[in-house]
């Protein structure tokens, strides 16, 4: 049986949704942190993240990301919508290669 890493290193965002968890535990407040905070539930959910996490949660978790990607530059409104979708991606992707493997 594959460990839940190996699960999604292929898929779409897996290296960001694996920094993001890395990241969470560690207490460092990232771009890929907040987008784990943002779909903290379904990480929960999926058996990704423990219910009871030791990690200190983001507040507002959406704000902060628009912050951060604002303090990089660039068009912080496209890559803030662009990292919602992949999160996505890689939720729908994770949930339908989680079925496959059972």
């Amino acid at each position: 049986m594959k460990r839940t890493a190996d699960l999604f290193s292929d898929l779409p965002g897996g290296t960001l949704i694996r920094e993001g968890l890395s990241d969470l535990q560690n207490g460092r407040h990232t771009v890929a942190a907040c987008l784990i905070e943002i779909a903290r539930g379904r990480f929960v959910q999926s058996g990704l993240l423990p219910e009871r996490d030791s990690a200190p949660r983001l507040l507002d978790p959406e704000l902060r990301l628009y912050r951060l990607l604002r303090a990089e530059g660039g068009d912080a409104y496209s890559r803030y919508n662009s990292l919602l979708r992949e999160l996505a991606s890689f939720q729908g992707a994770f949930e339908r290669q989680k079925k496959l493997t059972r």
